[in-house]
Order: C-alpha cells, then sequence, then structure tokens
C-alpha cells in the first residue's frame, strides 16, 4: 500500500510504503492525538474536514481488517447500540465523600485542624468543585480498561463503553512516563452551552427537562445506548491520582504529571502555603466561575503532601485531609410586578412571575418560575412583593421566599387562574398531579403550535425547514390549524411568505410528502398523546400493530401491554374517545399516513413463543436487549420485567442480575443462553 506525505516545512513529498495494518496503527496514533489538541487543549492543529478524513479511512481500514479490532481505537467514540445492564465494581479505593464547609471560618478551623494534627509545615491544593457526577478511571500500560461511578463508595457502575464515547478521555496516553497500572478520579461534566440544546430538543418533543447539567449528565452516562451518550458531547476535568507507582509525593504535582500524560486538569488548580492565600482563591473563583463554559458549586481543599494525607488519614465517611468549600447561592431581591401564564403543548399551564429586572449570577433576571399554584399559595404572594430569587443550581431563576414589608394585606392578592388564559377553557387538575392544565388541545392556540412543533421534530415526522417561526407564520395566516393541514400545503400557498421562495417553499412540500414513509410507531409518537413518548409508542403499536386495534382497545387491554400503567392507559383511551381526534385520525389516514406495522414486519411474525413470558437479564454480544425484546414479541411471546412463577426461562448474557439468579434457582425458571434462543427461534 503506497501513502504520500507532505512535508509542509521544506516542501518536500515523500512516497512511504506500509501495510494496512500499519496505516491503521498511524491513524490510531494520530487521531489520538488530534483529539487531545482539540479537546482538551483546544489547540486543533488541522480542520474538522481533515480529521473526517482520517476517521473515515480508518474505519475503512478497520473494517477490512476486523482482526485488528481496538476497544480504545478513535473509532469507538461513536459508541454502540448493544444495551446492556451496567456491572457493579468494587472500588479498590473507596470513594468517600468530602465534609462541607459553607463560610470561612470554617476553612480556617479545617486548616487550624490539620496544623495541629502535624505539627509541621505544610501545602494545600484548591481545586475547583465541579458539578457534575464522578467517574473512576483504571488505566493499564497506557491504556484504558475501566471507568466506573461513585456508587455508594464501596462499589459502582462499570460505565466503560459510555466513557469512551467522551474525547476529552484519551483512551491511550501520549506519554510513556505513567505509571504501569493507576487509578485517576474525576468529574463528568455536561458543558452548558449542550445542556441548553438538550433541554430545548426535550421541550419540543415534550419531554420533562433536565434540573441541571449535574442531572443531565448523570442521566446520560447511565443510558443504556452508548450512541446516544456520543451524541451528547460529555466533557470531563480529572483531579486525583492514585496507586503504588506515582511520580510525585505531591497532590498537585501529580496532577501536572497527569496533564503532560494527556489527561484535562482543570487551569484553576493552585498551591497556596497560607490561609490567606487560600481565601484570595475563593475569592477569586467565587468571581470566576460565573463565566465558566461548566457548572461549579464550590472549592475543594487538601492537603498536598500524600505523606501526610496518610498520617491524617480517614473518618468513616471522609478523610480528614480535604474539605469541600461550598459556594453560597447568589440571591437578589426586587419586586414581583405580575404573574403572566405559559401554555404548554400538552396544555399544562405553568405560572411565571415578571419581575423589576435584577442582576443575578452574571445575567440580568426579568422573570422566574413559579411552577404551579401550590407555589403561590406557599408564599401567599402579591402584586408588589418584595421578593427574593435565586438561581436553582445556576440555571433557572425561582423564588425563594418574600421579604416582611408594610401594606402587603392592601396589596393584589395573586391567585391562579380558574380558566385558560388563551382560550378561556376551564382548567383541568387531575388527582395526584401539581399541575393545571387546559383540556382545548384543539382550540387552544399554543396548544396547537407547540403540537405541530413535536409533529414535525425530528424523532416524529422529521419533516425539515419547519421551525418554530415558519409554523407560527403558517398558523397565523390561517393556513395550518392542526397537523393534518400540512398535508394540504401548495407551494402556491405560500411563495409569498417572507423569506419563504419557490424553491424553499417546494422542497418543504417535499419534505412533509416524504413523511408519509415514517413507520406507524413515529407516527403514533408524532400524535403528542400525553405520556406516550418514543418508547411507550414503540410498545403500543407493537402490541396492537394498527391504529383500529389501538382506538378500539380497553383500558385494560392497555394496561395488558408491558410498561403501559393505569395513567398512559387512561390517557390513551381517553385521546380515542374524542370525536374531534378521531377525525383528526381519519384526516391523516387519508393523506397517506401510514397507520398499521408493516407487511413486512408483520409477515416475520410467528408463535414459536407463543405463551410464554420471558425475561432478559445480562449483557449480550451478539444483539442489543431491544433487539432481543423486538425478536420475543415479533415470535408471540411477552416481555416480562421481573422473574415469578409464571415466567417461563430467562434469556441470560454475562453478569447477570445476582437477584434474578437467586430467584430463578429458588422457583425453579430455565435460563437460557443467547446461542441456545436464536437456536430455539430458527427451529422450523
Amino acid at each position: 500500500m503506497k501513502y504520500i506525505f507532505q512535508n509542509k516545512k521544506h516542501n518536500l513529498v515523500s512516497l512511504i510504503f506500509m501495510n494496512e495494518k500499519e496505516r491503521i496503527l498511524e491513524l490510531r496514533e494520530l487521531l489520538h492525538r488530534h483529539n487531545h489538541n482539540y479537546y482538551v487543549l483546544n489547540a486543533p492543529t488541522i480542520s474538522d474536514m481533515e480529521f473526517d478524513m482520517l476517521m473515515r479511512e480508518l474505519q475503512d481500514l478497520e473494517e477490512k481488517n476486523p482482526d485488528t479490532f481496538d476497544a480504545n481505537s478513535p473509532t469507538q467514540r461513536v459508541g454502540s447500540d448493544i444495551t446492556k445492564e451496567f456491572k457493579q465494581v468494587q472500588h479498590k479505593y473507596p470513594m468517600l465523600s468530602l465534609g462541607n464547609t459553607y463560610s470561612k471560618e470554617e476553612v480556617a478551623d479545617f486548616y487550624n485542624r490539620v496544623k495541629r494534627a502535624l505539627n509541621d509545615d505544610f501545602e494545600l491544593c484548591c481545586e475547583l468543585k465541579f458539578d457534575g457526577t464522578s467517574i473512576s478511571l483504571t488505566y493499564s500500560q497506557g491504556a484504558l480498561v475501566q471507568a466506573v461511578t461513585r456508587g455508594d463508595g464501596e462499589k459502582g457502575d462499570d460505565v466503560t463503553a459510555n466513557v469512551r464515547t467522551i474525547r476529552s478521555i484519551p483512551l491511550r496516553l501520549s506519554s510513556r512516563d505513567c505509571p504501569s497500572e493507576f487509578e485517576i478520579r474525576g468529574e463528568i461534566l455536561m458543558p452548558w452551552s449542550v445542556f441548553d440544546t438538550l433541554n430545548n430538543e426535550r421541550k419540543e418533543n415534550g419531554e420533562p427537562l433536565f434540573a441541571n447539567p449535574r442531572n443531565a449528565a448523570s442521566g446520560t452516562l447511565k443510558l443504556q445506548d452508548s450512541t446516544q451518550v456520543a451524541k451528547r458531547s460529555l466533557d470531563a476535568y480529572l483531579y486525583f491520582l492514585l496507586g503504588d507507582e506515582l511520580p510525585a509525593e505531591g497532590h498537585y504535582e501529580n496532577l501536572m504529571a497527569a496533564a503532560q500524560w494527556g489527561f484535562k486538569i482543570s487551569e484553576n488548580t493552585c498551591k497556596c502555603k497560607t490561609l490567606e492565600q487560600v481565601f484570595a482563591f475563593i475569592d477569586r473563583m467565587d468571581v470566576k466561575r460565573k463565566t465558566l463554559p461548566f457548572a461549579t458549586d464550590g472549592i475543594v481543599i487538601k492537603v498536598n503532601s500524600l505523606r501526610q494525607q496518610k498520617h491524617l488519614g480517614y473518618t468513616a465517611k471522609s478523610p480528614r485531609w480535604a474539605i469541600a468549600y461550598k459556594f453560597q447561592a447568589e440571591t437578589a431581591v426586587t419586586r414581583l410586578n405580575s404573574v403572566s401564564y405559559h401554555v404548554g403543548r400538552t396544555g399544562v399551564v405553568t405560572p411565571v412571575a415578571n419581575l423589576e429586572p435584577v442582576q443575578l449570577s452574571g445575567t440580568v433576571v426579568k422573570r422566574a418560575s413559579l411552577h404551579n399554584s401550590d407555589i403561590i399559595e406557599k408564599f401567599n404572594l402579591h402584586i408588589g412583593d418584595m421578593v427574593r430569587v435565586e438561581k436553582g443550581g445556576e440555571i433557572i431563576p425561582k423564588i425563594t421566599g418574600v421579604e416582611p414589608t408594610d401594606g402587603q394585606e392592601q396589596r393584589e392578592k395573586i391567585l391562579f387562574v380558574s380558566h385558560c388564559p388563551k382560550c378561556g377553557t376551564m382548567l383541568v387538575r387531575e388527582p395526584g398531579e401539581a399541575a393545571y392544565y387546559c383540556p382545548n388541545d384543539s382550540g387552544c392556540a399554543p396548544q396547537q403550535k407547540a403540537r405541530i412543533e413535536h409533529f414535525v421534530s425530528r424523532d416524529a415526522m422529521n419533516i425539515d425547514s419547519m421551525g418554530p417561526e415558519t409554523i407560527e407564520m403558517l398558523y397565523s395566516l390561517g393556513l395550518v390549524k392542526d397537523v393534518a393541514d400540512l398535508y394540504t400545503l401548495d407551494p402556491a400557498d405560500m411563495i409569498f411568505l417572507p423569506r419563504m421562495g419557490t424553491k424553499s417553499a417546494e422542497n418543504m412540500v417535499l419534505g412533509i410528502a416524504a413523511s408519509k414513509n415514517v413507520p406507524f410507531e413515529r407516527v403514533l409518537f408524532a400524535l403528542g398523546i400525553r405520556y406516550v413518548g418514543e418508547t411507550v409508542a414503540k410498545r403500543l403499536a407493537t402490541a396492537f400493530k394498527n391504529i383500529d386495534s389501538l382506538m378500539s382497545a380497553t383500558i385494560q387491554q392497555m394496561m395488558d401491554v408491558e410498561e403501559i400503567g393505569e395513567r398512559i392507559a387512561t390517557s390513551v383511551h381517553r385521546f380515542f374517545s374524542q370525536e374531534k381526534n378521531i377525525l383528526l385520525i381519519q384526516r391523516l389516514r387519508a393523506a397517506g399516513l401510514t397507520f398499521e406495522l408493516s407487511s413486512e414486519v408483520l409477515g416475520e411474525r410467528t408463535e414459536k413463543l407463543k405463551g410464554k413470558s420471558i425475561v432478559i437479564s445480562g449483557v449480550f454480544e451478539k444483539h442489543s436487549r431491544d433487539e432481543y425484546k423486538a425478536m420475543i414479541e415479533k415470535h408471540g411471546g411477552k416481555n416480562v420485567g421481573s422473574v415469578s412463577k409464571a415466567t417461563s426461562f430467562i434469556l441470560a448474557g454475562e453478569n447477570m442480575g445476582p437477584s434474578k439468579m437467586e430467584k430463578a434457582q429458588k422457583l425453579g425458571v430455565p435460563l437460557v443462553n443467547e446461542d441456545e434462543f436464536l437456536a430455539m427461534l430458527e427451529r422450523e
């Protein structure tokens, strides 16, 4: 094989002959280096296109040479859709929590305790306390071999496959100076920009929003599908090195060595010799944290010397040589001018406090969430009250209290609205729920527009070129009042709209026509039925096979479907009992949308597993858990989540859950491995 390399410095071109396996090794090393330059050093040396070309070449060569597979190849960062139950792993070194302090006086107490206990000079290492999810990484011979969550401190979940998708975590180290075996700990984060994008997508899809980047990072790391983890662009900072052959006796010095090996170490780390220097670091970071691209919630202060750390030792729960100083949540007091109400896609009405503008955590705050009617009642709010506002988790402003002032009884008391502020329909509150919602889903403008936005979204009908602005324009002009109207649009009706030329109008109509090929389960999700997300839609479509069977199903029949509870079943039954929704389905069916499983899918169905209730447990090599669930349903079986006397058998992979194993042995439920199960399906 011949490769051409150009020496830009001397303007020379040379030919180097190497075989494909040598080129694979060279490309892996090259791409690891470029990943480090981009994601850790923030100093890329090649363009994105050049990087993609190198990656594509490596992917092609690895496909041609499957015997060269390496779990730490740069190509493995995209993840796999093979799902798994996370294996529990015992930590070699327990992951203890830190004691918290909330004032400089408490930090001084810690400093003085250390001083008395050591009776010697000592240095402290001060670091940012990242607000993410803790991770422990184990490296052997310079390669990542395992990533484990904190768990309960004694043992955690093996999330190695997901962590491999995080580009700031090196899969292979760039230095030969590192120990042969060591552990490094840190925090996996979701940057603010990624968090905002993710929540906007979830809002468009009618999914619940993440409260903060910490929850989002934690939830992402525990996803069963690592391809989805890869899409969420998690980041990581490392802050603690453990092992028998560490390069230095100082914690700070070990971190600097780890940075040389290729790890992302925060530049906001420093050594301090005096308490005054520690306080100066706290003050500096309390200001700087407001402009950082990720969430922080404090400072970690550690005795730098490993020898002195060992001397100080541990309490039952935390080290005596380290402490966390938590930043105070920034609070402001401002005037409550009014309360307005937002109507969401599913009709939920959320009160919003309109405030006298006030500076808070680096931004001007004009509004704050009041969540629901219970919050208004709890604080006994009146127009003109002076309210305390803070950013919950430094994200969403919220009212946390009312400052006592004279004359509150003379001011107008805020009462939650009884009717929809947009269409006037009387609001409804379901038993056991905090929120009121507007039931007029077909005549309430904000609900209709939001439903159209959901309908055209990527995971639903995937109709391009139809963002919120376009939908707002089409709705306000009367061209589209509901989702069925989309299929009556004509390019001639739209070419006169602002920023809409002939070509754009034609492309939009072509995109709408293409959506008629979207499979039944996604059409069902696109309808925007309350509580019916992607997974529920897929389960219902698989169980009932077509829209007519689903529309005529009873609540109990729906509840017989795995993971469908009474709340979901009642909501679906209510949706299809309303004439307006039946008419909508008829119009969409007439437009050509898919309302049944394809003949190809139905033709593959058999009754080989009819009457069998099957539990899936463990990690599989040949297919994902979702694929096995689909096979069971396709062949007439029923997926169940727990082992009981009614369980026919357990499809058991590696690392099967110990509780299921124990229950299976107790009840005499047989175990069937992957190969046996596939052979069972191949029999005539």
